[in-house]
């Protein structure tokens, strides 16, 4: 099989010759794979399966047009993103950031809707085929990602703990802001469905250690709808497409509505959170699984054969007709060791399929 071959084969579970390598270092562990391995692109270097492909490219790329909605001052340094959520840094967190809602301070419905959301309506995405046609001539599998879809794109802005007392009480600004979400959501997701992309990556981050982050019915009623409507769309667009969503955390409950709305692949499967064997022999024959292996535990605190052992073990729980790309559930921090990222490396290269 070619890497595209293996790797469609092997999310429709229909079958694999070799295990695809995939994971995410912090600043600090790219640094470490620059000095000690010479990788200057540890994509390129670990053969990773797929690459992404280019978001639309807004033509109003300024942020100081949303420090006018902070109240309270950003601290120096403040960073912006496009949708003008503040991250403020702190010098003992490393890359994590301490996040800022600009509509926090907002009370009336006017006042969100006249917000400066990011303009994707107009924004170019001439670039996008000519780069899925790129990656797919290196045998590559084209991806567009976009995580933080729905729910976490909305609670950015409005704050989790406003966006749910919103939500509780049927208040006009969650409908309209869920609504605008969706909508830029929708229109990016088209351009890279009609550019070509094989994968689309969505995902919210909707469970928590030993919970879920919010009722079935309060997801059943804000989330899902729009979800499942989104990934209608797309598929409309390409049937074939294959719809990647990430949440953390335990979510369980919410695998059969994930599925009903049309999810293929779900990632992480945290394993500090849920048996991954459990969830396999519950939905392994409706839905397929990104990650598996544990960021918490294994991977920082682990020694590189427990690691091996970990990887072998789920992925003898899938067997022959895959439905596993076995990968660390979320981006690997700076305490995790470079042997065990060759470690994992190692065990995927190595696996043998049980017949």
């Amino acid at each position: 099989m070619t890497n595209r071959e293996n790797f469609l084969s092997l999310i429709r579970r229909q079958g694999y010759e070799s295990v695809p390598v995939e994971f995410v270092l912090s600043p600090h562990l790219e640094q470490i794979c620059r000095e000690e391995l010479g990788a200057e692109d540890y994509q390129a270097y670990f053969r990773f399966p797929w690459r992404n492909v280019e978001d639309l490219r807004l033509q109003d790329q300024d942020t100081e047009k949303f420090i006018k909605y902070y109240k309270k001052p950003l601290a120096e340094g403040a960073d912006i993103d496009l949708w003008g959520v503040g991250h403020e840094k702190s010098p003992n967190s490393m890359h994590m950031t301490y996040m800022r809602h600009p509509l926090e301070d907002m009370e009336t419905l006017e006042e969100v809707q006249n917000y400066p959301y990011p303009d994707y309506a107009h924004a170019d995405g001439a670039h996008q085929a000519e780069q899925v046609k790129r990656i797919k001539e290196q045998d590559l599998i084209a991806v567009g990602n976009m995580q933080m879809t729905i729910w976490e794109c909305a609670w950015y802005m409005r704050s989790m703990e406003l966006l749910f007392c919103d939500m509780m009480d049927d208040n006009e600004i969650a409908h309209f802001l869920f609504d605008k979400v969706l909508e830029l959501s929708t229109i990016r997701a088209v351009s890279y469905a009609k550019a070509g992309v094989d994968v689309l990556f969505f995902g919210d981050d909707i469970g928590m250690q030993r919970s879920i982050m919010m009722s079935e019915e309060l997801y059943c009623e804000w989330i899902k709808p729009r979800l499942k409507k989104l990934i209608d769309t797309v598929k409309a667009i390409n049937p074939e497409i294959a719809i990647f969503y990430h949440s953390c955390g335990f979510i369980e409950p919410f695998i059969p509505h994930l599925i009903e709305a049309g999810v293929d692949v779900l990632n992480p499967i945290q394993s500090e959170c849920m048996d991954f064997e459990d969830i396999f022999h519950k939905y392994g024959d409706k839905i397929s699984f990104h990650g598996t292996i544990g960021t918490q535990t294994v991977m920082p605190f682990g020694t590189p054969e427990e690691v091996k052992e970990a990887v072998w073990k789920n992925l003898d729980i899938v067997g022959p007709k895959g439905g596993l790309m076995v990968a660390p559930t979320h981006m690997l921090e700076p305490e995790v060791p470079l042997v065990n990222v060759l470690a994992y490396v190692e065990a995927c290269r190595t696996y043998k399929t049980k017949k």
